[in-house]
């Protein structure tokens, strides 16, 4: 594993308490940075801070990233353990169910967009105006190649995740001067438990899109993100970085 430097640093991870985030979250506080867990669910949180380590490192938060209020709080709250918060990586995400467009629930639609797609606005929202007062700041939003090529049967989804990357463009050239790097990913399919919402017949063609034949690995995630929210990348904001395994065709 490459070492990378994030001593001093303090993180906030959302949707941290499995699968992507909780990687993720390791692979920063192995790095050396502090760490709040955002997610909706206590009893992953509890075991996700026990795994990760408790106490100065490691600060939990039982929040629904789609709540303005409990965002703010949070917020509050992890500048006021940690005294500053440097990163922020918005994972927090549902898959939906698989429907074609025409018959997918209104509601359960917007509740995809809410929590994928507001949420991500909430916290940047929440977060950017400290690191505007710090003078620094690195974050990566969790998007989708599905927000890329739109999958079938998956309309709430491939929307929502569209929007996580015009949403970083947008929020990197707002900031590109202020020393805050604002960069989102483009993963294909990962087997964690986002898959219990989604019909094999979905998991099958994902996996039929993919070149390198295999899912990715929640590893191989983390380490991207690593460099992306270190002070090394000095320069590159508002970009997207496939993990795709050769998906990507732009």
């Amino acid at each position: 594993m490459n070492q990378i430097d994030l001593s001093h640093r303090h993180a906030v991870v959302t949707g941290g308490a499995q699968g992507i985030g909780l990687s993720i979250a390791a692979r920063l506080v192995a790095s050396g940075a502090s760490v709040s867990l955002w997610d909706r669910d206590e009893e992953l949180l509890s075991i996700a801070a026990k795994h990760l380590g408790n106490g100065k490192v490691v600060s939990v938060e039982a929040i629904d990233v789609s709540d303005p209020a409990g965002v703010a709080a949070a917020t509050a709250a992890a500048i006021e353990k940690h005294g500053k918060i440097d990163i922020l990586v918005a994972n927090a995400g549902i898959a939906g169910p698989n429907h074609t467009t025409w018959e997918y629930p209104i509601a359960t639609w917007k509740q995809v967009i809410d929590i994928n797609l507001v949420g991500v606005f909430l916290c940047c929202h929440a977060i950017v105006p400290h690191m505007l007062c710090q003078g620094y700041g690195r974050i990566v939003n969790v998007a989708s190649i599905a927000g890329k090529e739109g999958n079938a049967n998956a309309s709430a989804y491939s929307a929502s995740k569209a929007g996580v990357i015009a949403l970083t463009k947008s929020l990197g050239k707002e900031t590109a001067k202020q020393n805050i790097a604002v960069n989102c990913i483009t993963p294909a399919a990962a087997r964690t438990r986002i898959f219990d919402q989604m019909s094999q017949e979905h998991i099958d063609f994902m996996l039929s899109r993919i070149p390198r034949g295999r899912f990715l690995e929640v590893d191989e995630v983390s380490a991207m993100v690593a460099w992306l929210v270190s002070e090394e990348n000095s320069f590159t904001t508002g970009a997207v970085f496939d993990l795709s395994g050769g998906r990507a065709t732009y």
